[in-house]
């Protein structure tokens, strides 16, 4: 299997970010639901948010890698049965997954350093506050992060079901392009 991508399908980088960060994604997404019914002192409380915030962590690169990654690998061409409108919306689908796997995780590090305390990242290392945050900005980064954890769930299952139905009723071969072969 290639690397990188070719102008029919995705080569092994595109695939590994793509599921792991979708994997990590549909976790956090469970996990932040989970976390909403704890209290302060449920025993899962603070194991929890430390692993959301790691795991936070961990989306925030692989985006920025899946970022950098598309600039030095270009994504291949649609299937040539794709419609116009249907191009112009996959790629808008791709654009949005990736700016909110992107603005999801800043925000929560803003809500995470607001009090000026570091973000563990699975206690190997420690990432420190990199600006003061007032009242206000914490408060715009809670229910932005609220609301794009929201819209990035609805987001991926609509892409799944594309995905789906491009793969099972279309018979097009777009989501083959994504599994491994």
């Amino acid at each position: 299997m290639r690397f990188a991508n070719d102008p029919d399908s995705f080569g092994l980088i595109s695939k590994l970010l793509h599921w792991l960060t979708a994997t990590a994604m549909v976790g956090l997404i469970w996990l932040g639901w989970y976390m909403v019914d704890l209290t302060y002192f449920d025993r899962w409380y603070n194991a929890s948010l430390a692993f959301h915030k790691a795991f936070g962590v961990l989306v925030f690169l692989l985006g920025v890698t899946t970022l950098l990654w598309r600039l030095i690998s270009a994504s291949p061409a649609f299937v040539g049965t794709l419609k116009p409108w249907q191009r112009i919306a996959a790629r808008a689908m791709h654009h949005a997954l990736l700016l909110l796997v992107i603005l999801i995780p800043f925000s929560g590090y803003i809500i995470s350093t607001s009090a000026g305390k570091s973000v563990s990242f699975f206690g190997w290392f420690e990432i420190a506050p990199l600006f003061e945050v007032s009242g206000t900005l914490r408060d715009l980064a809670i229910e932005a992060h609220f609301y794009l954890a929201y819209t990035v769930g609805v987001l991926v299952v609509a892409h799944a079901a594309a995905a789906l139905k491009h793969q099972f009723v279309d018979r097009d071969g777009t989501l083959a392009r994504m599994l491994w072969r």
